[in-house]
């Protein structure tokens, strides 16, 4: 059991790890040794994830999740398995507790008075700078 918050705990068997080769520097045990981890979690099928944040995953999770709702986290930073196994359910339960908070509400405001005028004065100057740029009106 992975407990992400209070509420939440995805079970083992709700994550497949796989193990591939990682990219990047490492000499010849790069091309020998699978150490990086691709991670598929079924986030659309979990009973673990309420709807609400199931939703803000999706959003969240941008193009790391699939048109089937699983969701692929890939870590490599490290070069053992067991290091990169655990950073990529870490960088799992970090996306899964940005979901799981509420966003803020929004409140509409109102710009103060002073604001606005600033901004009218802003662009009554701007009009004039533009204004003396013109080439002057020969009046014959």
């Amino acid at each position: 059991m992975i407990h992400v918050t209070r509420t939440i705990v995805i079970d083992e068997s709700e994550i497949q790890e796989q193990f591939i080769r990682a990219s990047g520097p490492g000499g010849q045990n790069v091309n020998k040794v699978s150490t990086a981890v691709q991670l598929r979690f079924d986030a659309a099928n979990s009973p673990a994830l309420p709807d609400d944040v199931r939703q803000r995953l999706f959003k969240l999770a941008g193009r790391r999740m699939t048109d089937e709702g699983i969701l692929i986290i890939e870590a490599q930073r490290f070069r053992t398995q067991s290091r990169n196994r655990d950073d990529a359910r870490v960088k799992l339960c970090e996306l899964i507790r940005q979901a799981a908070q509420p966003p803020k509400p929004r409140y509409k405001t109102q710009p103060t008075k002073a604001s606005q005028k600033r901004r009218l004065e802003s662009k009554q100057q701007r009009g004039d700078i533009k204004r003396s740029r013109k080439a002057p009106v020969n009046a014959e």
